[in-house]
């Protein structure tokens, strides 16, 4: 498609704008609709509220199946001797009495009949870092954590792209950093993103756009084909495992068809997860065993947060979206539609660790949250553009995968708004309209027998949540891991407060036009241990 990027709101029709009403009205629907349907029917609404908790129940339970296996999953693959397959990728046989995983094997097999895209040693890989006033004790760890991959660091290319709206004191450190850690590297070099360019909105989209473009020109003057690069895209606070390039080599040089595919590891919000506050320690914990369930969901996979993706792609893409606050997810979308649907994403089992949310005052840290949920939700905004793009955009995108992702992507953020609130309350809605009603009163005893087996998802999250914690620090006492189970007493809480009133945010301004234009930066904090002061945060 020529012309795949998101339209202004002045250019927006009637079309468009039906379609960015429609996340947000058939979530307010779907919450009055037990009401509407026991005034009508109150058997009707029986039937309606014990279906869908059923559906939710099934789902919660699938999902604890999935996040246990998607744990055991990622510790298996943290293991692998990635360096030594790489090596054995390379010439086509196994070392001698080396135990492999069968689909190594098998993968050595295929190579006479589908040769590798290029030999492992050939590919570099070009980490793109994104900041804007993180300290420099946040970046440091970060850059660290990348020189601690066991991968060949020459085959590296570092770059930290930074925002000239963050001042001289930005730009002076991360100057610094570059030049304290050039060495390291093929190379590294800073990107200052200017401040207010044409057709962008302030956001992380446009700053990486910018750094990816820049990259592009230094690879040309090195003469290095934009296929042989992977382009990595971090946080300031992410931290990828150390096996995360060689596994990235490994799957882009044997995937059937690396060039129309992302690849996307597991994001985990544990780097400082035992200083976070209680609510936020929950809501990182869910979303951390999400993403371990949707790693093994190839189909409803999708690009967030840190991803790779081939230079050539992204070149053929016209990198990310300058003009939304969604970049990463929006970015399936561009790519998909760019591909004609001939595009993919795939999981790399291997974590990058993130920070939950934390700043200097509680109630701070508490709105914080709030906003990056808001963000994240606000990829209801992509329903309105994959539906003009896909169905009355000229393409030859198969149609039945189309209305499949379609359907998922509408349902999820739907789901995402309402899905909590219908979970606690509708079992009660029939009763409170027909009080005389056997069906109604008997529902809500139906629906409790239903949530009590619905807890053992619960426990599962408990026990992942357990199971994914760091090493506590010094500065704490056993009975801060007692709190560490206590605090899902928050869960229910935090599940309507943050994760559905986020999504009816979002949603809600999609409806009255009320566009974020801004990327609202979450603020990273660590606390680190002075002798002054003991343990204090520091932004």
């Amino acid at each position: 498609m020529s012309n795949i990027e998101i339209p202004f709101p002045e250019e927006r029709g009637r079309r468009y704008r039906f379609f960015e009403i429609l996340p947000g009205a058939l979530s307010y629907f779907m919450l009055v609709l037990p009401v509407i349907l026991s005034l009508i029917n109150v058997t009707l609404a029986a039937v309606f509220v014990l279906v869908y908790l059923l559906i939710n129940f099934t789902r919660g339970i699938a999902g604890a199946i999935r996040g246990l296996h998607g744990y055991h999953v990622m510790r298996v693959h943290q293991k692998y001797p990635w360096a030594q397959m790489l090596t054995e990728l390379e010439a086509g046989e196994i070392s001698p009495h080396a135990k492999r995983p069968a689909w190594h094997i098998a993968e050595l097999k295929r190579l006479a009949e589908r040769p590798l895209l290029m030999p492992p040693s050939q590919v570099v890989h070009a980490i793109i870092i994104a900041t804007v006033s993180e300290t420099e004790e946040i970046l440091q760890a970060t850059i660290e954590s990348v020189l601690a991959e066991d991968f060949n660091m020459k085959q590296v290319i570092f770059v930290l792209a930074y925002e000239g709206r963050a001042g001289a004191a930005t730009e002076n450190r991360v100057n610094g950093l570059i030049e304290r850690y050039k060495s390291d590297f093929m190379d590294a070099f800073a990107v200052k993103h200017p401040a207010n360019l044409p057709g962008e909105i302030i956001g992380k989209g446009g700053n990486i756009n910018f750094a990816a473009r820049e990259l592009q020109k230094y690879l040309k003057q090195q003469h290095i084909d934009p296929v042989r690069v992977m382009v990595t895209t971090l946080d300031a606070d992410n931290r990828p495992d150390k096996s995360y390039l060689n596994a990235l080599t490994y799957a882009y040089v044997a995937a059937p068809d690396p060039l129309h595919a992302s690849y996307q590891p597991v994001s985990l919000y544990t780097n400082n997860i035992w200083d976070a506050p209680a609510p936020m320690r929950v809501i990182a914990t869910g979303n951390s065993l999400f993403n371990l369930v949707i790693s093994l969901r190839q189909h409803a996979l999708r690009n967030f947060s840190s991803h790779a993706q081939p230079m050539a792609a992204l070149i053929e893409t016209d990198f990310w979206s300058a003009r939304t606050v969604v970049e990463d997810g929006h970015q399936f979308w561009r790519s998909y539609l760019t591909f004609q649907g001939n595009y993919r994403v795939y999981p790399l089992h291997v974590p990058i660790s993130q920070d939950a949310v934390l700043t200097e005052g509680y109630r701070k840290t508490l709105r914080a949250q709030f906003i990056q949920l808001r963000r994240w939700t606000y990829g209801a905004s992509d329903v309105a553009y994959l539906a003009e793009f896909g169905f009355f955009r000229k393409n030859q995108v198969p149609k039945w995968d189309l209305w499949t992702k379609f359907w998922r992507l509408l349902e999820g953020h739907v789901t995402w708004a309402v899905g909590p609130i219908l979970v606690l309350i509708s079992g009660f809605i029939p009763a409170f309209f027909n009080p005389k009603n056997f069906a109604a009163n008997e529902l809500p005893l139906i629906v409790s027998h239903v949530q009590t087996v619905g807890i053992m998802a619960l426990v599962v999250t408990v026990f992942m949540a357990l199971r994914t914690l760091p090493p506590k620090p010094a500065r704490y006492k056993r009975h801060r891991t007692v709190f560490m189970v206590l605090q899902w007493v928050y869960f229910p809480i935090t599940t309507l407060c943050y994760n559905s009133l986020a999504a009816f945010n979002s949603q809600t301004r999609l409806i009255f036009k009320r566009y974020l234009t801004k990327f609202d930066v979450t603020e990273k904090a660590v606390v680190v241990e002075t002798k002054e002061h003991g343990a204090v945060i520091r932004k």
